[in-house]
């Protein structure tokens, strides 16, 4: 008798959330929470030009200098991650964010707001490498991809209903929005304090008739490593095409007479995919040639958004750029984060994963900026025909790694190795701590 679709969908889903650490679901039901009370950033542009009167180019400004501090953080939040934890930096990044975030709520003045919203973007983005690097440190290799994928789905479903529920939230004032997203980051760093241990690695003993160990990789070290560069850099020019689809997109479908309800319905479907096939991509990528997964996922990403270039004033063909991008974004995003992990040595899993962020947080603070001159300048044929040419670079790019010896998409000659600590509580349970059985 065949199986139904439902009944297959549900065993798809069961062996995809198997055999992973219970500290690991832990750490995806902060995520989450968080998520889903992640009102103020999607509606932070809104709120300063219809609530408090300010300027679109203000709003624009308060953006980037909340980039700036999210670039910032990158650095500053990989190097804390390795000297002292990774669930200190996380707790005291999410106590941080909610902070400021309840404070911007209540924060009037042009530059108070700014300054505000520099540290917001700081501590919000300082979660990142620790959350990483906590990934990386309990999942075993061969799962890390299925992890930073479910990890992936997780952000994606709170946006999305974060996002919805916001646009309710905020017609009983803006106020509640800050205030419900700074509780549920508390939620959050509560979740993370009680329930996940330092998972940080010891440093490797030296053997008693053999070398010391060598030294502590230090942030220098991390931009040394051209292999793991390489990647950063081809990422980078991904994240700059990816970052068009919040920003320049809006503005050329609003040129094109595109409503914002119509807007508002084809943004969402990148939310709506992510959420739907993330999970039986994600198995079906398994085993499955990272350079080739790589270099489809950017001609999907600079293509998907070069086919705007053809969308005029159709509704229609602009969800079908948008359906095209999203799937090299599901594609790109675990396949990229489990790269980066297995890249990372052990004792300096939280300086790389910074690194690593920092692409991200550089394309957000360049990339709206960049696509809205060349927009404005060169109009939309240029401005999508310029993705389409980032994308294939980026393929390209991959491709060369790809085929060189002992190159960044091959595994590296020597694993990182490394301990992590775990509580009494859960040295109780070994094997299942290292298993997820």
């Amino acid at each position: 008798m065949p199986v139904s679709v439902p009944a297959r969908a549900l065993r798809g889903l069961s062996e995809a959330v198997s055999g992973l650490p219970r500290q690991y679901w832990w750490l995806w039901t902060s995520t989450l929470i968080n998520k889903l009370g992640a009102f103020v950033v999607t509606f932070l542009a809104l709120y300063l030009t219809t609530e408090r009167g300010y300027s679109a180019s203000y709003a624009g400004l308060v953006a980037s200098l909340f980039g700036l501090g999210s670039a910032i953080a990158s650095l500053v939040a990989g190097v804390l991650s390795d000297r002292i934890g990774r669930r200190p930096t996380l707790v005291a990044a999410q106590l941080g964010t909610a902070l400021f975030t309840a404070v911007l709520g209540f924060t009037d003045g042009q530059v108070a707001i700014a300054v505000v919203a520099f540290l917001v973007g700081f501590c919000n983005n300082a979660t990142r490498p620790a959350t990483s690097a906590i990934i990386a440190d309990i999942v075993p290799a061969e799962d890390r991809v299925r992890a930073f994928a479910l990890n992936y789905w997780a952000i994606n479903i709170g946006f999305g209903l974060s996002a919805a529920a916001a646009g309710l939230i905020a017609t009983h004032g803006y106020l509640t929005l800050f205030l419900l997203d700074a509780f549920s980051t508390v939620v959050c760093a509560v979740v993370i304090f009680v329930r996940i241990p330092e998972t940080r690695p010891d440093a490797p003993a030296a053997p008693a008739d053999g070398p010391k160990a060598g030294p502590a990789i230090g942030l220098a070290g991390v931009f040394r490593d051209g292999r793991f560069m390489a990647v950063v850099v081809l990422n980078l020019l991904l994240a700059l095409v990816a970052q068009q689809g919040s920003t320049t997109l809006a503005v050329d479908m609003g040129r094109a007479g595109i409503t914002a309800t119509q807007y508002g319905l084809v943004i969402g479907l990148n939310g709506l995919l992510i959420v739907v096939l993330q999970i039986p991509l994600t198995r079906w990528m398994e085993g499955r040639d990272r350079t080739a997964l790589l270099v489809a996922s950017a001609l999907f990403i600079g293509w998907g958004f070069g086919l705007t270039a053809l969308a005029g004033s159709s509704a229609w063909f602009y969800a079908f750029t948008v359906a095209v991008w999203t799937l090299g974004e599901i594609l790109n995003a675990p396949t990229m984060m489990g790269l980066v992990a297995e890249l990372s040595p052990a004792q300096a899993r939280g300086r790389y994963q910074g690194v690593y962020s920092l692409s991200w947080s550089l394309a957000s603070f360049l990339g709206p900026a960049a696509g809205g001159v060349l927009l404005e300048r060169a109009g939309s044929g240029v401005m999508w025909g310029a993705c389409a040419v980032v994308g294939t670079v980026a393929a390209g790019g991959y491709v060369l790694l790809g085929r060189r010896p002992g190159a960044a998409l091959a595994k590296p000659d020597v694993v990182a190795t490394g301990t992590a600590r775990v509580t009494p509580a859960d040295a109780a349970e070994p094997e299942r701590a290292a298993t997820g059985g």
